[in-house]
């Protein structure tokens, strides 16, 4: 539900971008979105995770301080903390020895505690990467850059990230015991 959501978002952010032209308006989309995403799991399940609280915060403040200042540089600027973020929660939750990959797959998934470790720092990698890739194509934060990273946002970073995830699922299934691929096989 999550990623369809986040995904439902990246599509009107970009289509209200494309039709109108205006950051603006599409970082106000953007915000509904958020909060109407974060109200429906509030009543759902009257709670919301962590991560559900950081992304909250983060689109409420930049895409704020993008309305209220009719800059798109916050909004530019928004993913970057938000990967940043994600990949400094999954380093210090490793370093502490909790595992965030594991315990949010480790239900459906067994796999060696090696596996896990690696998974964590992949995606803690991949999430500081793509902070600095979504800054380099922002840059110089320009109105003339907008148009560029808005594409990108839909066009390059979304289809990265999801050859990230299948790399990581080719991954993962490598590393399935014999009998659980015997299942997935049957």
């Amino acid at each position: 539900m999550k990623a369809s959501g986040d995904f439902l978002a990246l599509i009107l952010f970009f289509a209200t971008y494309a039709l109108t032209g205006d950051m603006v308006a599409a970082t106000a989309v953007a915000v509904v979105i958020g909060l109407a995403q974060a109200g429906y799991t509030w009543y759902r399940h009257k709670k919301l995770s962590i991560m559900q609280w950081v992304g909250l915060i983060v689109i409420v403040v930049f895409g704020g301080a993008t309305i209220l200042l009719k800059d798109a540089v916050f909004i530019m600027l928004k993913t970057t903390v938000i990967c940043w973020i994600v990949a400094l929660i999954v380093v210090v939750c490793q370093l502490l020895g909790k595992n965030g990959i594991k315990a949010l797959m480790g239900k459906e998934l067994q796999l060696p505690e090696a596996v896990w470790t690696r998974l964590s720092y992949a995606w803690a990698v991949f999430f500081f990467v793509m902070g600095a890739v979504n800054l380099a194509v922002a840059y110089p934060f320009t109105p003339e850059r907008e148009a560029f990273w808005v594409n990108f946002k839909f066009w390059g970073y979304l289809p990265m990230t999801l050859a990230f995830s299948i790399a990581q699922g080719v991954y993962i299934v490598r590393h399935l015991p014999k009998q659980h691929q015997q299942q997935d096989d049957a």
